[in-house]
C-alpha cells in the first residue's frame, strides 16, 4: 500500500523515474525492516513460552533448550499459535490439555502441587531445628563436663 502511494505521487508530480525507483527501494527496505522487527518480537514471545514447557522426550529440559525433534515440532506449534494471535496462556493451556499439567516446568500452586513448593521449606525448618537441638545438647554436655572437672580440681586441692 505504501509502495503504491509512492508510485502515484511520483507519477502525478512529474518526478523522474529514478526518484520513483529510489522511493520504491526505500519503501521496500522500510517494510523489510518492519517485518524483521515483528519477527524478532514473535521469536522472543516463542522463546518465553517454550522455556516454560517441558520436553516430553528429555523431561528435564524445556522445549526451548531441548534438541529433540519432538521439542522442535512443539516449538513450531507455539510459533504458529502465537502468530495466529493466541496469548501465551492460551498456548500453554493447549499443551496442558494435550499432555496434562506435567508439561509445565512450573506447575500452578494448587492441590497436590502445593507440596512441591512447601516441602523444601518445611525440610529446611525441620533440619534447622534438629541441628539447633543437637548443638544445645552438645554444648550442654561440654559445659557439664567442664563444671564437673572444675569441682573435682577444687576438691583435690
Amino acid at each position: 500500500m505504501i509502495i503504491g502511494l509512492w508510485v502515484l505521487v511520483g507519477l502525478f508530480s512529474g518526478a523522474p523515474a529514478q526518484l520513483v525507483r529510489e522511493s520504491l527501494s526505500s519503501a521496500a527496505i522500510l517494510s523489510a525492516q518492519i517485518g524483521q522487527a515483528s519477527d524478532t518480537v514473535l521469536e522472543s514471545r516463542v522463546r518465553a513460552v517454550a522455556s516454560e514447557l517441558r520436553c516430553p522426550v528429555c523431561q528435564g529440559e524445556s522445549i526451548q533448550d531441548s534438541p529433540a525433534a519432538l521439542a522442535q515440532e512443539m516449538k513450531a506449534i507455539v510459533r504458529e499459535q502465537l502468530a495466529a494471535g493466541r496469548t501465551p496462556d492460551e498456548v500453554k493451556a493447549y499443551f496442558v490439555e494435550k499432555y496434562g499439567e506435567w508439561i509445565l516446568l512450573r506447575p500452578k500452586a494448587r492441590g497436590w502441587n502445593v507440596l512441591v513448593y512447601v516441602l523444601p521449606l518445611l525440610a529446611l525448618v525441620v533440619g534447622g531445628l534438629v541441628i539447633a537441638r543437637a548443638m544445645r545438647r552438645w554444648s550442654g554436655a561440654t559445659n557439664r563436663q567442664t563444671v564437673e572437672e572444675a569441682q573435682q580440681e577444687t576438691a583435690e586441692t
